[in-house]
């Protein structure tokens, strides 16, 4: 048996060796997570001894981490903004830079009762779930093209506590869904083709490729929300850092106006919006 400052020397130094950008922190969370702990709380641990069971499987997960999948799906969870989240292979690991967009989201919609909001493209149900949670009055649509996401947003749904406010939809840019909404959200996959086998491991081995690379899909939803937005509504996005230029352009030519970027915490061009009419 081995005591917490051994093991957690241990894993950083073995995914320290495996490339992992934050070794130190990862083994944090690892370690936190099989002891039933906060990492706080780890920190004032460090000669409790583990248990043989507890060495294993927190040998066992450390070894997965070390394979590169994100620390997220080996943990099953994820924080995102003031809810925790299920995640898995199936979804995006909800970023901290698309946390940017919800607050962009609740600025526009701060001032409404009951806004009626979509979120397009809606993966774990981060956004559509953040919006609903701290806007009590908004009537949230979540939509997506893969079941299997729309599956885990709903059992996330469901442990936020948000099961009747957040209506979750199958179906390609709600092309059914007539509207008037009040604010068009989504955060599209907008990395190139060609730019995939430059990605991270932990994107490029483990997170769906439909949910990270797309040709055009952030076209077609700002398209998409000229047909379903009320005048002077709202349409939210998250790009490519590159891309905020030529995704405000498109706005404008589309006849959005008060189109306007934000930067992510660190410092990048990533929320692109745009208030749709009169």
């Amino acid at each position: 048996m081995s005591t917490v400052h051994e093991a957690l020397a241990y894993a950083a130094g073995f995914l320290d060796g495996k490339g992992v950008d934050t070794p130190e922190v990862d083994a944090e969370w690892l370690l936190a997570h099989v002891l039933g702990v906060s990492r706080s709380e780890l920190a004032a641990s460090g000669a409790r001894a583990l248990t043989a069971e507890q060495d294993a499987s927190f040998e066992a997960l450390v070894e997965r981490r070390g394979t590169r999948e994100p620390l997220a799906y080996v943990l099953g969870e994820w924080g995102f903004r003031r809810l925790t989240l299920s995640v898995g292979p199936q979804v995006l690991v909800p970023r901290p830079e698309t946390e940017v967009v919800v607050e962009r989201c609740l600025a526009r919609i701060r001032d409404l009762d009951e806004p009626d909001v979509i979120d397009v493209g809606t993966g774990s149900g981060a956004i559509a779930l953040a919006l609903a949670d701290e806007h009590p009055g908004a009537r949230v649509v979540a939509t997506d093209i893969s079941e299997a996401a729309l599956e885990l947003a709903a059992a996330n749904r469901a442990r936020c506590g948000l099961d009747g406010r957040v209506e979750l939809v199958l179906g390609h840019l709600s092309a059914h869904l007539p509207g008037p909404f009040d604010l068009v959200v989504s955060n599209p996959p907008y990395v190139l083709p060609d730019e995939w086998e430059s990605l991270q491991p932990e994107i490029r081995l483990y997170e769906p490729y439909e949910a990270v690379v797309g040709v055009h899909a952030t076209q077609a939803v700002a398209r998409r929300a000229t047909a379903i937005l009320r005048p002077g509504g709202w349409l939210v996005l998250e790009v490519g850092e590159t891309l905020a230029a030529e995704v405000a352009s498109l706005l404008e030519r589309l006849g959005f106006r008060e189109v306007g970027v934000t930067r992510d915490l660190a410092g990048r061009d990533r929320v692109v919006e745009g208030r749709w009419g009169s």
